[in-house]
């Protein structure tokens, strides 16, 4: 039976430094009546991405950042409890940019149908969803690998660094990982095949890299940023191609973040270094979608899921993103369905 009253949380101070949960408030809302062409969803999945962090600061980019007071918003993966549309019925499983909150209502056509049919539902919030689609164009469009070089991916057992290894494998490139811990390490190279990887928390780790990379850096994927990155970029190939994605790294940084100048180096190898947000690619989601899709069915591509049950853990896997805890897509399971039978 669906209850009158749920939680959502809010943001309701702008983090210095590394958020806690006193930045966090857990808020009572009333479930309000369905208007027409209106769902009511109860939420099974929330995606938690290191991209939020950056929408806790009040500063222009891309997306608007989190207003203060009111709920975060994010991937929400769930299932319609209520129908005022003739396209969802009862049981339907959704996917949408909704707010952290055990319930939600949304108009039909700002949610996504899910066919757990395909794939296990997750996979829409992680592989088959935006952080695929973030891997396969920033690696496809920007690193444009070739049979025989070689791409280097920093936190490479992240959702997004995964599948990015994985692609650059299926396009006959060399694949390099950088990661956080031996175990990890281990998991690139013995679970999803890349040739090697390096654990960037190891004293040993410019040395490291320096092996693991004999033929240079044609390709470099960067989701961190930061020392690791200032190490990738000496050894970067003639002509090399740079992929920024993410700067995790320095979410957490008060102030600028200060690094080496880099100038000289993209001059002297011709390289080139781009940005991107996956906003960019949106007219062609759908062939990203399809491509990763059938690699995923025909075993091409593996991904794994950090899953944190409840509701109330939701800040708890937030915080983990920074400590490098998931391993793949960082989830939080907040409900079974009630209708639906997957």
């Amino acid at each position: 039976m669906t209850p009158n009253t749920y939680k959502e949380i809010h943001l309701i101070n702008r983090p210095e430094g590394t958020p806690t949960n006193e930045d966090f408030a857990f808020v009572d809302k009333e479930i309000p009546s369905l208007e027409t062409d209106e769902l009511l969803l109860k939420t099974l999945y929330l995606s938690v991405d290191p991209y939020m962090r950056g929408r806790m600061k009040d500063v222009k980019s891309y997306i608007a950042p989190y207003q203060l007071n009111e709920a975060i918003t994010g991937g929400v993966l769930a299932e319609v409890i209520d129908s005022k549309s003739d396209r969802f019925k009862k049981g339907d499983i959704v996917t949408a940019n909704l707010a952290w909150a055990e319930y939600n209502t949304a108009k039909a056509d700002a949610v996504q149908k899910v066919d757990p049919a395909i794939a296990p539902i997750t996979t829409r919030l992680g592989i088959l969803g935006l952080t695929g689609l973030t891997a396969y164009f920033g690696l496809l469009d920007i690193g444009q690998p070739k049979e025989g070089e070689t791409v280097v991916v920093s936190g490479a057992a992240g959702a997004v660094g995964s599948v990015v290894g994985q692609i650059a494998k299926l396009k006959g490139a060399r694949a390099v990982g950088i990661a956080g811990s031996d175990e990890k390490v281990d998991y690139l190279i013995n679970e999803l095949g890349f040739d090697a990887a390096v654990n960037y928390k190891k004293d040993s780790f410019n040395e490291d890299l320096k092996n693991a990379l004999p033929d240079g850096v044609d390709v470099y994927f960067d989701n961190v940023g930061g020392p690791v990155s200032d190490a990738v970029i000496w050894e970067l190939n003639n002509k090399a191609r740079v992929v920024l994605c993410g700067t995790i790294s320095s979410y957490n940084t008060p102030g600028e973040d200060i690094g080496p100048r880099i100038q000289w180096k993209f001059i002297t190898t011709s390289s080139m270094m781009k940005g991107f947000t996956l906003g960019d690619y949106a007219h062609d989601f759908k062939t990203g979608s399809v491509d990763l899709a059938k690699w995923l069915q025909e075993g091409k591509l593996k991904y794994d899921e950090t899953i944190i049950e409840g509701f109330e853990k939701t800040p708890e896997a937030f915080f983990g993103l920074f400590e490098g805890s998931n391993l793949g897509k960082q989830l939080v399971k907040v409900a079974d369905p009630e209708i639906a039978k997957l």
